[in-house]
């Protein structure tokens, strides 16, 4: 008989809980490919794209600190970076706070951010962006809406400055966009389609002459 998920043989040994008894197929795991996507240029101030590892830190609606690779950012009323709409993003962390009065806002790739404010001919630092970077990020919780949440599998999250210990750099007036290629994908999608079609024609051909010899006679 077949040993179920999770039983012990006579020998002693533990049946793997991920062990699927029976015929069939099921999806084992799905992962998130994290490769770098292509730089969309918007010259946005406030448009931040990483360019290598690292997410941006962002205070979800609980107050807990999740992670992102969107790089959408406004300003809310208070003059303090969100991602997303002024109105309803998420507080950036650290928190880095705009001067109401600024004509100009400069991040430089090692994620300093600097303003320029009237009758000043030199920039001013405001704060320093950091990012967040993971032993693996592949085991990040996907929350929706580009948000991740760490975990066990994922490692505790490592802060540093961009461009330190292999800390992704920022490109100021970009955005990364989707690393997938829809033509590709579709591509594969119908050659897998075909094979598909291909394997279950030579079943049913091999049906048909199992048919046919079933059905001789010998006179």
């Amino acid at each position: 008989h077949e040993m179920l998920p999770g039983a012990v043989d006579a020998q002693g040994n533990l049946t793997a809980t991920g062990t699927s008894i029976g015929l069939g197929s099921k999806v084992s795991s799905v992962q998130t490919n994290f490769e770098q996507g292509e730089f969309n240029i918007t010259g946005g101030p406030l448009d931040w794209a990483i360019e290598g590892d690292g997410f941006f830190q962002v205070t979800d609606s609980d107050g807990t600190i999740v992670y992102t690779r969107a790089g959408n950012f406004s300003q809310n009323a208070q003059g303090q970076l969100v991602m997303g709409s002024a109105s309803t993003g998420r507080l950036l962390e650290p928190s880095i706070q705009i001067p109401q009065d600024a004509t100009e806002i400069v991040v430089s790739p090692d994620g300093i951010v600097s303003v320029r404010q009237p009758g000043q001919s030199a920039l001013s630092q405001v704060g320093q962006l950091q990012l967040a970077t993971f032993v693996d990020p592949e085991g990040l919780l996907k929350l929706g809406e580009n948000l991740y949440a760490e975990t066990e599998a994922s490692g505790a999250a490592t802060v540093g400055n961009p461009g330190v210990q292999g800390v992704g750099r920022v490109r100021q007036g970009t955005l990364e966009i989707s690393n997938v290629e829809p033509v590709e994908e579709l591509i594969d999608l119908i050659t897998t389609q075909r094979a598909f079609e291909l394997n279950s024609q030579a079943v049913q051909a091999g049906d048909q002459m199992l048919q046919l010899v079933a059905n001789l006679r010998r006179f």
